[in-house]
């Protein structure tokens, strides 16, 4: 199974560290980063997809992606 995430967060290093958590942990970078304006919290958000290859897993809506 190839297993999806995309990461979401303001813009800040809590967002960096999450990516760098995701891909010490095996995860691939997926695409480009993406950057919005949130007008409700008057922030930048920022927005990641990574994949990972999950060969023993199959695949269930309850599994929790960020424990894989």
């Amino acid at each position: 199974m190839i297993a999806y995430r995309l990461i979401t967060n303001d813009d800040t290093s809590e967002f960096c560290h999450r990516i760098t958590e995701a891909l010490s942990k095996g995860w691939t970078l997926y695409g480009s980063p993406s950057y919005g304006f949130d007008a409700t919290k008057g922030v930048m958000r920022c927005a990641q997809a990574v994949t990972k290859d999950v060969p023993d897993q199959e695949y269930s809506s309850d599994l929790k992606l960020g424990a894989l």
